[in-house]
């Protein structure tokens, strides 16, 4: 009887480790494996994958097209004015070949460090030496353009393997007294051309 529970226990904890070392890596993702915190240089693709269980971990990292939202991102015009951008999409992909070295040098979220930060920062460079004016109405259909190939310059020299495909910018929100006098000027302007 004792030989018995002693069986059944040894056999619930095998059915437990295997359990715990068995992991499903999703189509389009990436798995990365830490052992002890330390980042190990095997990856795997797709599919059922076995590690040590409770000292090994793991974290995907997809590898198909994705779309980064940066949202209200603060910016200070030349002439001191604060907008806010609600959203900012950046729709990048991650090459498979690549996904060791970025999570290495960024960690698994890399989109942190090299998407968001450096939105914030290309976006208030552009800002600071712009008018409100420009930043709102004369260069606004230039942000998005301006924005990815300042976003792809960096990466193809920080993350070799991170494109980025499009980045797309709302208009940004502006005090609202200064729009109220923007929509009086453009009334004024429309009633004139039409005299």
């Amino acid at each position: 009887m004792a030989n018995n529970v002693a069986n059944g226990a040894i056999l619930v904890i095998l059915c437990a480790m295997i359990s715990l070392s068995i992991h499903k890596v999703d189509e389009g993702h990436v798995a990365v494996y830490y052992r002890g915190g330390a980042l190990l240089q095997n990856t795997a693709g797709p599919g059922y994958h076995i590690m040590i269980p409770l000292i090994t971990s793991y974290r995907t990292v997809q590898t198909t097209l994705q779309t980064d939202k940066v949202k209200n991102v603060p910016c200070g015009t030349s002439g001191g004015v604060m907008i806010f951008f609600d959203q900012i999409e950046v729709v990048n992909i991650l090459a498979q070949s690549a996904v060791y070295e970025i999570v290495r040098n960024y960690t698994a979220d890399y989109d942190r460090a090299l998407i968001f930060n450096k939105v914030h920062h290309e976006l208030n460079q552009f800002c600071s030496v712009h008018s409100l004016q420009e930043v709102y109405i004369a260069k606004f259909d230039r942000i998005d353009e301006n924005l990815k190939k300042a976003l792809q310059e960096d990466l193809t020299e920080m993350a070799p393997g991170l494109k980025v495909q499009a980045v797309r910018v709302t208009k940004p929100k502006i005090p609202e007294m200064i729009r109220k006098n923007y929509e009086m000027m453009e009334a004024e302007k429309n009633e004139a051309a039409h005299r």
